[in-house]
């Protein structure tokens, strides 16, 4: 990584979980509970870090077998689906962040792998749907990340130079994987690049960036004059 900060960007698409919200905590509690029912050992908190970065489509089917992984599906989205509002909570800076992209004229989406209709419902739960142009979850696409489709999708309409300087902003393996498909800036989020278990390949995946949270970026955003 460079010693100078990265340039402006004319779009800026986030990952969602643990990049711009903490959920580590809710994804292993129903994680564990659909453990518990197909008698599988549970994860601790690490664990969970390291091995949850695919969408479900794409991890569900080794974990549990492809005759079981669709009936562990329906359990894990029903324990997920009763705790996921009331537990989840904004990381520090990740408001402020939105709002100094915004102010930049920035471009931003969101690319996750949660659950489309799960992910939707957290972004209106906190008030930030206004924020993007494009809200893109698991199966909402053809592929999931790190595949290029969702991205894609997430750009909608948006023209071609503003993928000259596109920034992919998350948390894992897969968040780099995902910008290195599309030749995006990859920024990372947090003290340490999560995923490396459920991910090919990924051992010597760096990003171009790395903050250690949302409001040092934030300090970064506000530095670029606004582009009108």
């Amino acid at each position: 990584m460079s010693d100078q900060l990265p340039h402006r960007p004319n779009a800026v698409l986030f990952d969602w979980d643990n990049t711009l919200v903490d959920s580590w905590g809710t994804i292993q509690a129903a994680l564990n509970m659909t453990f518990e029912e197909f008698d599988k050992p549970k994860w601790s908190l690490d664990e969970t870090k390291q091995r949850v970065a695919r969408s479900l489509r794409d991890s569900f089917p080794v974990l549990f077998g492809e005759d079981r992984w669709e009936a562990a599906k329906d359990s894990f989205y029903a324990h997920f689906r009763s705790i996921h509002l009331e537990t989840l909570t904004p990381l520090t800076g990740a408001y402020d962040l939105l709002c100094a992209l915004r102010e930049n004229g920035t471009y931003i989406g969101v690319v996750s792998n949660k659950n489309g209709d799960f992910l939707r419902k957290e972004v209106e739960h906190l008030g930030w749907t206004a924020f993007f142009g494009q809200i893109v979850g698991a199966t909402d696409a053809a592929n999931d990340k790190p595949a290029a489709d969702p991205v894609h999708m997430a750009m909608g309409d948006s023209s071609a130079p503003q993928y000259e300087n596109l920034w992919f902003v998350g948390d894992s393996v897969v968040d780099i994987q995902c910008a290195r498909n599309v030749g995006a800036t990859a920024i990372l989020i947090g003290d340490e690049i999560t995923g490396h278990s459920d991910a090919q390949n990924s051992a010597n995946l760096e990003p171009d960036w790395h903050f250690a949270d949302c409001e040092a970026l934030v300090r970064v955003v506000k530095t670029f004059t606004k582009v009108l």
